[in-house]
């Protein structure tokens, strides 16, 4: 990216070092994490963002595989590591993969992609120069740090918080004049959206209904952050449909992958013609919105008949009586996959019956969409952006 301003950014052009260092940084959300990631590409390194709540050994696999070569520490003391490997020249970020199995893997994005993606964003949200964003997301993964991102791009004030509050972040809209964020639902339901001009809604299924000024992303660390604003490709993001998986080609995509049981130098996995496959079924509809079922391994087969959970979890969380609710498919000897709700009653002393939640999905979609069997839970299992842990169920 080498922005020449964003909050006094002067990068070389071009850089006198021929090393490019991969900067694995520490510090918890807030001013010293911004400081430290300009300084970085000031120094023509790349940055690779550390969860600090990641305990030791979960730290340990994640540099064995992304082979960090400079660690910034949680005080801000920066240690050189021998096993280190460096980046290539225009490398600007390494994010590692959410994935809660396996070797962590990284996600390479140039300054040239982070930028596009950070422009195609901010003109999707029609960003104006008097607006200010605010992060309150883990700026360890993509959705948080990519707001720093927008905001350094196009030169906009910017407050980090170091978690989600809802009464901080209502502040921050009231008395500091933050005016764009990124919340997922949960955060959403626990904020007076009309305290923002714009919130972008991602991380999970969003609600059934939204506020008039939220708009649902759709994209992933590979693509930088969105690359569709409630459905509708963002910048020079092209988007086809091939064998029911969505797939993408644009100039917000990533470089290579490094580690994760690929050479740490780097594997690209698109094509040879650009195009990145998302593992996500889906379809475009005929005004040219990309329309996303879910991913792919996801998809319940019953009786010979495919339901996709995200559908049914939209109609079900329209029920009065659930909180919250994930759908999956439970191996049944009848029927193959018995489509379960696991559901958080919003009354644990009333809950819902499966019969009324069926009768509730057959307004909206075929029988054999509706849940053959319920499942109360207390609480579903998240992650730190608010996606429900399928594994876990």
């Amino acid at each position: 990216m080498r922005p020449t301003s964003a909050r006094g950014i002067a990068t070389p052009e071009p850089y006198a070092v021929a090393v490019r260092e991969l900067v694995a940084v520490r510090l918890p959300p807030g001013p010293a994490f911004v400081n430290t990631l300009q300084q970085v590409w000031a120094d023509g390194d790349a940055l690779l963002p550390v969860d600090p709540r990641l305990p030791a050994p979960a730290v340990d696999r994640l540099f064995g595989s992304l082979r960090p070569t400079v660690l910034v520490d949680e005080t801000g003391e920066r240690t050189r590591r021998s096993d280190g490997v460096p980046v290539e020249d225009g490398d600007a970020l390494v994010i590692a993969t959410s994935g809660s199995t396996g070797e962590p893997k990284g996600v390479v994005h140039t300054h040239a992609s982070a930028e596009a993606s950070a422009r195609a964003t901010s003109e999707g949200l029609g960003v104006e120069p008097g607006d200010a964003w605010l992060c309150c997301l883990p700026v360890s993964h993509v959705a948080g740090l990519s707001v720093i991102i927008r905001a350094l791009v196009r030169g906009l004030p910017l407050e980090v918080l170091p978690a989600f509050d809802a009464a901080a972040v209502q502040a921050a809209a009231r008395e500091r004049g933050a005016t764009l964020t990124t919340l997922v639902p949960t955060a959403l339901a626990r904020v007076d959206p009309a305290l923002f001009r714009r919130i972008v809604v991602g991380g999970a299924a969003p609600p059934a209904t939204l506020p008039p000024n939220a708009v649902v992303s759709y994209g992933m660390t590979e693509t930088g952050s969105a690359f569709t604003y409630d459905g509708h490709p963002l910048g020079d993001a092209e988007v086809r449909v091939v064998d029911g998986e969505i797939q993408v080609r644009g100039s917000m995509l990533l470089r290579v992958y490094r580690g994760g049981g690929f050479p740490v130098e780097g594997h690209d996995p698109r094509g040879p013609d650009g195009w990145f496959g998302t593992d996500d079924a889906g379809e475009l509809a005929p005004d040219g919105r990309v329309v996303v079922h879910g991913r792919r391994g996801e998809l319940i087969v019953t009786g010979g008949e495919k339901v996709w959970p995200t559908a049914v979890e939209r109609v079900l969380g329209t029920h009065p009586e659930v909180a919250e609710v994930a759908v999956l498919g439970r191996p049944d000897p009848e029927w193959g996959h018995c489509v379960t709700a696991l559901v958080v009653p919003r009354d644990p002393a009333a809950p819902p019956t499966l019969d009324a939640l069926r009768s509730h999905v057959k307004v909206e979609l075929p029988a054999y969409a509706a849940p053959r069997r319920l499942e109360l839970v207390p609480a579903l299992p998240r992650t730190l952006l608010g996606k429900v842990e399928r594994h876990a169920l």
